[in-house]
This record gives structure tokens, sequence and C-alpha cells, in this order.
């Protein structure tokens, strides 16, 4: 998502100069556990008071722009939405490396400063430089973590645990994957959503680390849930750690209902003693006789049938953390895919055996539980996924 600015050079300028200052104020690099920093609220406060800003302009008369204007106007809206686009980028990379060299916001604050001056070409020349690097620097973690111990050690078996949780290697066609995966059988097993906000939240909304969920729900397991719109991303601002997908929470109530009557988005529903996924929510009701409803995207496996491989995506086509649901007969598995595509996630939970399955957010927000942290905690989140004794 990402904000669109239209209006005369002066306001924009003016928003431009102070992501520059804020980005050449260099804070330490985030750790895992502590991403949202005062810098980045401030960041995304600011950004939202200026979209506010810029939004009344526009609704006011303005001057009639000539076709240079307009060509000014549209090469600073590309060259932002770069610009923004990379910082976020940037954002996931220290979540996966923390001491990542300072080199990379030095760009990122160059190519910013050449933007607010109008120097566009330098300005996309120095983001192109930087999203090369953030490349180069992905995947290196990804080979570096291919040769760690903990993935070398862990055993290998396509098969998927009966009850419990377990760290294997899965062997694919595409290579061999390190997974955590957790199983649970529905009939001893109660699968809830749990919330931080019991109604829609459009703005600011409430977050809470899984370990809290976990502790305030009894839970023995959870996993992080549906996408969502992080505080310290920029083009979060003024939509800061929403989610826009169809929930029904623990407490029977449904979240974002209005706008997910006709979701052509995949969703999963958890019954007293059966987990149902669906290709679209918009063929799921408001029933409130389930335990727990959750939307996000995309559906990986339908009927042990592989139903989705990259579409061009360069987030989902990148490889990272891969949060996943599943479910297979009585039992319902939860789990993290190390190191892989969507794409890559749909062949490993296949080679499982699984038969249905669902994608769930990943990167910074990837968290899985299992009496203590497997993986994560990585950002507070607006919902997850727990399993709970009956």
């Amino acid at each position: 998502m990402f904000l669109m600015l239209k209006t005369f050079g002066l306001p924009l300028i003016f928003f431009l100069l102070i992501f520059v200052l804020l980005m050449l104020q260099q804070p330490k690099s985030p750790s895992p556990t502590d991403l949202l920093t005062n810098e980045n609220f401030a960041l995304s406060n600011q950004l939202a008071s200026v979209s506010a800003q810029l939004k009344k302009l526009q609704e006011t008369d303005q001057i009639k722009r000539n076709d240079d204007l307009e060509k000014e106007i549209k090469t600073i809206e590309t060259t932002y939405k770069k610009s923004v686009t990379v910082y976020e980028d940037l954002l996931d990379l220290k979540v996966k490396n923390p001491k990542l060299d300072k080199k990379f916001d030095t760009l990122l604050a160059q190519a910013i400063s050449e933007l607010a001056d109008r120097h566009f070409a330098s300005a996309e020349a120095t983001l192109k430089s930087l999203d090369s690097l953030i490349a180069a620097e992905t995947a290196k973690l990804v080979a570096a973590a291919a040769l760690q111990p903990s993935t070398q050690s862990a055993p290998a078996n396509n098969t998927a645990p009966g009850s419990g949780y377990s760290r294997q290697t899965v062997h694919t066609d595409q290579g061999d994957f390190l997974v955590d995966i957790i199983a649970a059988d529905l009939g001893s097993t109660k699968v809830i959503v749990d919330t931080a906000s019991d109604e829609t939240c459009p703005n600011n909304c409430p977050v809470l680390s899984l370990a809290d969920y976990v502790s305030r729900s009894g839970a023995f397991a959870g996993v992080n849930g549906s996408y969502f719109c992080p505080a310290d991303y920029p083009s979060c601002a003024g939509k800061t750690n929403s989610f826009d997908l169809l929930a029904m929470n623990k407490n029977k109530h449904y979240l974002n209902s209005d706008n997910n009557v006709y979701s052509t988005n995949p969703a999963v529903i958890f019954g007293g003693n059966y987990v149902r996924f669906v290709g679209k929510a918009q063929e799921w009701g408001r029933d409130t006789g389930v335990d727990g409803v959750l939307s996000n995207f995309p559906l990986l496996l339908s009927g042990g049938n592989i139903t989705f491989s990259d579409a061009g995506d360069a987030k989902q086509s990148s490889r990272g953390n891969r949060s996943f649901v599943a479910a297979k007969g009585n039992t319902v598995y939860i789990g993290v895919n190390h190191n892989a595509t969507v794409a890559q996630s749909a062949v490993i939970l296949k080679a499982l055996g699984l038969e249905n399955a669902m994608n769930l957010d990943d990167g910074g927000s990837t968290a899985l539980w299992f009496g203590g942290y497997k993986i994560g905690p990585g950002r507070a989140l607006p919902n997850v996924i727990l399993l709970v004794r009956k």
C-alpha cells in the first residue's frame, strides 16, 4: 500500500525534508524483538499528518497545471513510491540482520535528499543501487541460513508429526527446507482466533505479542495471523496496525465484515471438531456457531493439490520465513517454513502429505509458540491463531 501524493511543490518538499531529517538521525538497527522504535513512530505520525494536509489541499480549487508541471508531479510520485518500497524492504532486511551496515541507511537518506532537491534521475539511480544491495544481502542471508547447524542437524523427515512440536528437514524437488511444525488433534484441541481489538479498527490499532495472546487465552501453542499494516511502514500512515481481511475472534465478534462481503481471498474456519478452508471468504456467511474464522492469502493446498505458484509478486517470490495453517483429517497444523518463497511453502506442505493449507503473514511478523518461542517474537500483532486444550 502506498500513499499517492498530488500537490504543488512546497507542501511536498516540506514533507520530503522532514523525511530526510528522520532518516539522517541514524537510529540503532532494530532488534528482532524491538522493531517499533521512536523514530519509526515519529515517521508514521508525520506521514499521516502531511497526508491529511495534502488531502485538504486536493479538495480545494487549484490553479490549472500545465503539462510540464503535471509531468514533474508524476515523476515525484513515482520516485517517492519507489523510496517507500525500498525503505520498507530495508526494514524487513533489518529483521533478518539487525547488525546491518549503516551504508544502507546512508544510501536511503541520500536518495531522499536528492528527491527533495528535485534531482530525480540521481534519486532513482541511488534507489536502484540500494535495491540491488538489499537483494544481494538477502541472498547472502538465505545461503548462510542453509549452512547453519540448526538446519543441518534437523532430522530429515517428510512425515508430518501426529501431535506436538517438531523441527525437521523436508526434502522436495526444489531442495531441502527446514520446517517448524506443531500438530494437534481436533478431538482434544480448540482452535481460536484472538484479536487485540474486539471490533473493526481502521487506524492506530492495538497489538500484542504472541506470548501475551497465549497467556491471556491459556493456549499451549500459537502462530501469527493475517497480513496487516505495521506501524514502522511509511505506506501504512493513517492505517497503522490495521488489517483488512475478515476475522471472527474468540468472543464471536466479526471484524472487517462490511468490506469482505465480496472478498475473493481465502479463509479458514475452525469448527468444534473440524477445520474448513474456502477459496473465497465470500463463500462464508457470518455464522458465530464456529470457534474462529480468519482470512488471508494465498490458499496453498486444497484437497492435497497445490493451488498457488509464484505470480510475479516480489515479496511472495523472495525467500524468507513463511507461516502457515494447515489440516489433514482430524489434525490441525501450524508452523513456519524457513527460507522459502510462498510457492515453495506450498511444495513443502504437499511433501509433508497435508491436505489443505493457507499462507499467513511472514517476514518481521513471523512468530511461533510451543512452550516458548520457537520462532520470534517478531512484531506485536493485531491477530493470531491459538491452540487451546478442550
